[in-house]
């Protein structure tokens, strides 16, 4: 890697499947790297678990391997934190990297709850670390053009209505009641597990703005609850100007279609095809007949892509992303909130003061 780049050395908490994507990603060879990640560190609840991860995913590389988290916090060559672990253990996982005085790049949700998410950002501000919520998608080159499209050149014209849906049969029925997907104490839910990209795309797709300059829109939602949690979720958000966003999750079905989001406007349409969470590519019709289908190169699953934006912020002395700055997380958050107030499914956490 040449030295013009910043150099980042990772500490991983949890062995999941997530933090195995996450590592994949980063030790990728990409002819486009803006910078250069090291996997120093792997943590999880056994040293047998670390030392299996790393042999699977960090072949020819030599990471410390640790049993337990707190070491990978006081690891003096470790820069940033990566927390994959379920989302009920954000808020402490991050607020213990926080005390270490490392930079933390936490997996989405963030939190379980808009109140936990100012907590911890309230300890990163006086810690003065770098913090960022791992809403990868954001950060593809895929979203970055739709938003570029639909917002700065007004593609589409006005924007009247968004649709998103995230669906995946993840066989509920077969867990049993300690999976992080069943148990509200771990954040269960189709809502914060996959919903969020379905809200994510509905607010890209509504509103230029984010965080403290975007826009508030009034929340209608429904939930289909099980067992505690939630197997289905829809909301609609209606902004002032009348437009609308409609945004689902269920965890008990598979999609019939790879559309995962359709943006309407008065001149033409996106549809956006692949997962919510990794989309493959868009195509854009204009009520002239004409269309145009986006195409983008990517190796690996492209979580790279928020690991160097990162990389680069921490580089420049920065402690938030202007693309997911603290704000935005919370107003997230916040939203999520309502629709779960709206939908019925609650956490234990949610009655802590």
């Amino acid at each position: 890697m040449s030295n013009s780049i910043p150099t980042l050395r990772w500490g991983i908490i949890a062995t999941g499947l997530i933090s195995s994507w996450f590592v994949d990603d980063l030790v990728l060879n990409r002819k486009d790297a803006k910078a250069n990640h090291i996997i120093q560190a792997i943590g999880s609840s056994s040293i047998d678990k670390a030392r299996a991860f790393a042999e699977k995913h960090l072949s020819g590389q030599n990471p410390a391997i640790y049993g337990n988290y707190d070491e990978v916090y006081a690891d003096s060559n470790v820069d940033i934190i990566y927390i994959g672990t379920p989302h009920a253990l954000h808020k402490k996982n991050c607020l213990d990297a926080i005390g270490a005085g490392k930079h933390v790049l936490c997996e989405k949700a963030f939190t379980l709850n808009a109140r936990e998410a100012r907590v911890v950002f309230e300890a990163a501000k006086k810690r003065g670390v770098f913090i960022m919520e791992a809403m990868w998608t954001r950060f593809y080159p895929l979203t970055r053009t739709v938003i570029s499209l639909i917002h700065e050149q007004r593609a589409i014209g006005d924007i009247q209505r968004v649709f998103c849906d995230f669906a995946m049969d993840q066989k509920i029925a077969s867990l049993g009641p300690e999976s992080r997907l069943k148990d509200p104490a771990l954040g269960a839910g189709s809502l914060l597990d996959i919903g969020i990209y379905s809200l994510t795309w509905g607010l890209l797709g509504s509103d230029s703005g984010i965080g403290a300059e975007a826009q508030t829109p009034q929340i209608a939602a429904k939930q289909t609850i099980q067992d505690g949690f939630d197997v289905a979720t829809s909301a609609i958000l209606l902004y002032p100007n009348g437009r609308q966003a409609i945004v689902s999750s269920s965890n008990l079905v598979d999609p019939k279609s790879n559309i995962i989001c359709t943006i309407q406007g008065s001149n033409g349409h996106i549809d956006i095809a692949g997962f919510p969470s990794a989309p493959e590519y868009f195509t854009l019709y204009l009520k002239d007949g004409s269309s145009k289908k986006y195409e983008f190169e990517r190796p690996g699953r492209g979580f790279y892509w928020e690991a160097d934006a990162v990389a680069l912020d921490i580089a420049a002395g920065r402690v938030q992303n202007q693309i997911m700055p603290w704000a935005e997380t919370v107003r997230v958050l916040e939203l999520l909130d309502e629709i779960r107030r709206q939908g019925g499914a609650k956490f234990p956490q949610d009655e802590v003061v």
